[in-house]
């Protein structure tokens, strides 16, 4: 199952096992067992701390992961490799005894949980999403007894992902109920449990010299900055990483020839803890106004304050708007045809959109589902001239311009997509299971209201400083007029933004 690269890593990894680990393994005659079966002969010959037992669980095929003498509460239903590889290496080592790399005040939090709590986390190989949800689930399973995880691969348990009608990965059940669905850090899991941080820790901050609101590349770039000038410096954050964290392959990152966007916002997140700068994450802002300090309120209702304010809250995934999108969201309607591609194979889709996004969403999904039907609302493809080219070449992909989307249908999820031809007005219908939309992005500015100006677009505006017109708000990255949206240009807008509100503290 492990070529010889990955048995080399893997190697290394197991050398730091601290303890002896024993799988459980619950196999049949398919072949997903036998190559179950194969992965876990090869662990154990790789460590003689890994030992193997042959049982019945609840589902087969899966293993369990278990320190020896008890039922530790982490299972694999299905292969964790692809994506989900990491999953299982830390599963090893952190049941071993090798502690997670978690914040003490996190671990505290998971550890004074009481109750029962039994997760089943519904995920496929391909989405880069999935295993952050899967990695925290079985770091609480490991530091609450009272707390299992079941990670079940969606590709080889159809039934019951059809049974349960999902359409969307992850999806996340407690205690046999729905419970959450898309990616979730440890620290989100445990506030939707009710196990968050507490607000009267922000509202008794001193304020800041500078305070960055958005905690993505442009955000995380502001902050490095501004604390390398050895000034007080705090990032408050809805969710650390923001729009790459929804981003699969990352080519254009200068000087780094492929990533992901998951692996890119954990370097920016250790990068900003090498510094002195107060990260206060699941934090949403609510409003904005200048007084002799600059004051932010959060929707917990705490007040923080600072000299000077960079806005860098990027940007989300424009909705269409049409009846039938927010009712199926996560049941047929989709945004990552990476994630949830996979649960639509041999079935028929369509994407709206036909810029490069789009276009790129339907060459992958070609290769998974049944036909995918792309709908552009311009007369021609937005998308470059080579995406086009590969995306004509693919039997089973049918293109429509110049429609306008007027409805998706459907009953428990989707069932079918309603269109207008914009030369005609014809109306007409297709029936499929899943929409996959793909029509740019919309800034994340609507809780600035009139504080600062912004555009039509509701993009903030700012000069070649990165000032806005309030004097010590800046702003960066995807939320502003910058002419093109791009990783690069975030954390560069970041950098210049952080630099003018170092001049403006000097200066005032």
């Amino acid at each position: 199952m492990l070529d010889a690269d990955i048995k080399a890593q893997l190697a290394q990894y197991l050398e730091m096992m601290e303890g002896d680990v024993l799988l459980k393994v619950s196999v049949g005659e398919d072949k997903v067992s036998r190559e179950m079966a194969s992965l876990v002969d090869e662990l154990a010959t790789m460590s003689s701390r890994i030992k193997v037992e042959m049982v019945d669980l609840e589902r087969t095929p899966s293993f369990s992961v278990n320190r020896i003498g008890e039922d530790t509460g982490i299972t694999f239903a299905g292969i964790p490799l692809g994506h989900e590889f990491t999953s299982l290496v830390l599963a090893l080592l952190q049941v071993s005894g090798r502690a997670p790399k978690v914040d003490e005040k996190v671990i505290e939090q998971v550890k004074n949980i009481e109750g029962e709590f039994h997760f089943e986390s519904y995920i496929s190989l391909s989405c880069q999403n999935c295993p952050e949800v899967v990695q925290a689930l079985n770091v609480m399973s490991v530091l609450n007894p009272n707390i299992t995880h079941t990670m079940i691969d969606g590709a080889v348990f159809k039934e019951e992902v059809e049974s349960k009608n999902i359409l969307a990965v992850p999806t996340v059940y407690l205690n046999g109920e729905p419970f959450s669905s898309g990616r979730k850090s440890l620290e989100e899991i445990l506030a939707e449990m009710g196990s968050g941080p507490d607000a009267s820790e922000l509202a008794d901050k001193d304020p800041f010299d500078v305070l960055v609101v958005g905690g993505g590349p442009a955000g995380a770039s502001a902050a490095i900055y501004a604390a390398r000038k050895g000034i007080r410096t705090g990032i408050v954050a809805d969710r650390f990483g923001g729009q790459i964290l929804d981003t699969a392959a990352i080519e254009n990152f200068i000087s780094v020839n492929r990533t992901e966007g998951p692996k890119l916002a954990a370097s920016l997140e250790e990068h900003v803890k090498d510094y002195n700068i107060d990260v206060m994450n699941l934090q949403t802002a609510k409003r904005l106004e200048k007084k002799d300090l600059i004051e932010i309120e959060l929707e917990n209702g705490a007040v923080l304050k600072s000299k000077s304010v960079i806005l860098s809250t990027g940007a989300r995934w424009r909705n269409v708007g049409v009846p039938g999108e927010a009712e199926f969201r996560n049941k047929g309607v989709a945004y990552c045809p990476h994630c949830d591609g996979p649960l639509f194979e041999g079935k028929d889709v369509a994407v709206i959109g036909g810029g490069n996004s789009g276009i790129e969403a339907a060459i992958d999904l070609a290769g998974i589902v049944n036909k995918v039907t792309v709908l552009e609302f311009a007369s021609e493809l937005k998308a470059d001239s080579v995406l086009q080219e590969r995306l004509y070449s693919l039997p089973n992909v049918t293109v429509h311009k110049n429609v306008q989307t007027k409805e998706i249908t459907g009953t428990d999820s989707v069932n079918g997509i309603t269109y207008i031809e914009r030369d005609s007005g014809e109306e007409k219908h297709i029936e499929l299971a899943g929409v996959f939309v793909q029509i740019g992005l919309v800034p994340n500015t609507d809780w600035l209201g009139d504080a600062v100006e912004r555009n039509k677009f509701g993009e903030i505006l700012v000069d070649k400083r990165g000032a806005t017109n309030v004097p010590g708000v800046f702003a960066a990255g995807d939320c502003t007029d910058s002419a093109y949206k791009q990783i690069i240009i975030s954390m560069g807008s970041g950098a210049t933004a952080s630099l003018s509100a170092f001049d403006y503290l000097v200066r005032n």
